[in-house]
């Protein structure tokens, strides 16, 4: 079989991106195969070419709603209509006539919670699966920057469906990450296929500065100049929401801002108006930028230091997808790493809130528990999991029992510990003398030499080289979210 040919007929394309070609390979040889690729380089052809090659039913699991939706959008505007995401989008109704009807779509993508109803595992156990995608794979370890427990069952799920031959892709997977994904999977005679983590096309830069304001003042410069579109990313969702605003004061009218606090419809508009270039400057949180397929981004900006060097890639990565030269500016004042410090203690519960919860839960709901002992719902999926985790361990009644809390603070206190000495790496980075880029890649066990004058702001880097003509605007007329969503409705 000619795969050049194969993609050509099925996706019009002449050649191969950076390692799709071999992990297509390894997948039609029936190999499980962990990927790990550079963000950018066009992930999904890696499952769905043998899709079309073989036949079958392939089920993507996806830690991100919208990221399902685009995807499936996407695919149907290509041609292919057989592509459904099942996830909480769905209204009631709508899950049923997709759940009657699932043997008849080629791409199943679903979220990980989804996978847990009982309900759903049914009727996924009654199709023939012939590849089990997890998609932003990193997710299962929790060792990786953005660990969801629920990632942690997928190993269960892919052997009562048969353990089909299993296709694990991440951008940013160390060796410790990789191994989990292994062992949590239960992927035998794995193949892993691993390119380096550099985007060699996007130089690193950090600007050191000694105040808020001059943090701000540096901010405006260079968003000002930069060619765009861009992003900058924010630790904070208040900061971001103020700097939007502060930024279109300043003339700089396209501009919005993104996080997962906002409603959905108002997150959808905000995507779909930066992905046709109604917007050029997202101020965001983390949330924002997995799965948007824009190539030209041309900047992206960290107001705060990033809590890994897995999340700092995967977050630069969204620039120049294109190929062309883009930047990567990270603003870093001394002691930044003390808001990554305290995020990180915010994320996962403390003593009393894990013994509360133990105590109580199962007799009082889950919503009264959290308004009750400041909890969240990322703190009920990590204690709901791990109880879970524990009972399957022990052949003894949990109630009342202290080894529970314990257990669970001791996977608690791995995981900070894991997380302080991440943000404790970035902060040296940030501090140091050295290439920017041989210091990200050494903690991914990379070496690199070949620095250049468009390597990093170590290595000499000529910003003139990033920057665009940009007219600062008047005035605009300020609509609200729902107002511009009814307008781009009713232009359709």
């Amino acid at each position: 079989m000619n795969l050049q040919n194969e993609l050509n007929k099925w996706f019009g394309y002449s050649e191969f991106r950076q390692g799709q070609e071999e992990v297509i390979h390894s997948v039609l040889k029936g190999q499980d195969t962990i990927a790990m690729l550079p963000t950018g380089t066009g992930k999904s052809l890696c499952y769905q070419l043998p899709a079309y090659l073989t036949g079958g039913t392939v089920l993507v699991v996806s830690p991100l709603l919208s990221l399902m939706q685009d995807q499936v959008e996407h695919m149907k505007i290509m041609g292919e209509k057989k592509a459904v995401a099942l996830n909480s989008f769905l209204d009631f109704r709508e899950k049923n006539d997709i759940l009657r009807n699932l043997g008849s779509y080629r791409f199943i993508f679903i979220s990980p919670e989804m996978l847990m109803s009982p309900k759903v595992m049914e009727q996924l156990k009654s199709l023939s699966v012939s590849m089990f995608v997890v998609d932003e794979a990193h997710c299962i370890s929790q060792w990786g920057h953005d660990f969801r427990p629920d990632y942690q069952r997928l190993g269960e799920v892919r052997t009562s469906i048969g353990s089909p031959v299993t296709l694990a892709l991440t951008a940013t997977a160390n060796v410790e990450v990789r191994e989990d994904i292994k062992k949590i999977l239960k992927m035998k005679e794995c193949e892993e296929i691993v390119y380096s983590a550099d985007r060699p096309n996007i130089s690193l830069a950090l600007k050191n500065v000694s105040s808020f304001q001059d943090k701000m003042d540096y901010l405006l410069e260079y968003v000002s100049s930069f060619q765009k579109p861009g992003i900058i990313y924010f630790s904070s969702k208040k900061l971001a929401e103020e700097t939007a605003e502060w930024l279109k004061q300043r003339g700089l009218h396209k501009t919005a801002f993104y996080h997962g606090g906002m409603e959905q419809e108002q997150r959808i508009l905000i995507q779909q108006q930066f992905l046709h270039g109604h917007l050029d400057i997202i101020c965001a949180t983390s949330a924002f930028g997995m799965g948007v397929n824009k190539a030209d981004i041309r900047f992206v900006i960290h107001f705060h230091l990033p809590s890994s060097a897995e999340a700092y890639l995967q977050e630069i990565g969204r620039a120049g997808r294109d190929g062309k030269q883009s930047i990567a500016m990270l603003l870093y004042s001394p002691g930044d790493e003390g808001l990554s410090y305290q995020i990180m203690d915010g994320e996962m519960p403390s003593d009393f809130q894990i013994e509360e919860y133990f105590q109580q839960a199962g007799e009082i709901p889950d919503s009264e528990l959290m308004d009750r002992f400041g909890l969240n719902e990322i703190h009920i999926r990590f204690l709901s999991f791990y109880k879970q985790v524990y009972i399957n361990r022990s052949k003894d009644s949990i109630k009342g029992d202290n080894g529970l809390a314990d257990f669970v603070k001791g996977i608690r206190d791995l995981r900070l510990e894991s997380k302080r000495r991440k943000i404790g790496m970035m902060a040296e980075w940030a501090m140091g003398s050295g290439c920017r880029r041989s210091g990200i890649l050494q903690m991914f066990g990379e070496e690199y030499s070949k620095s250049n004058n468009l390597c990093c702001d170590i290595c000499g880097l000529d910003y003139s080289e990033f920057e665009g003509t940009y007219a600062l605007e008047g005035i605009e007329e300020i609509l609200t979210w729902e107002e511009q969503l009814s307008r781009m409705l009713l232009n359709k």
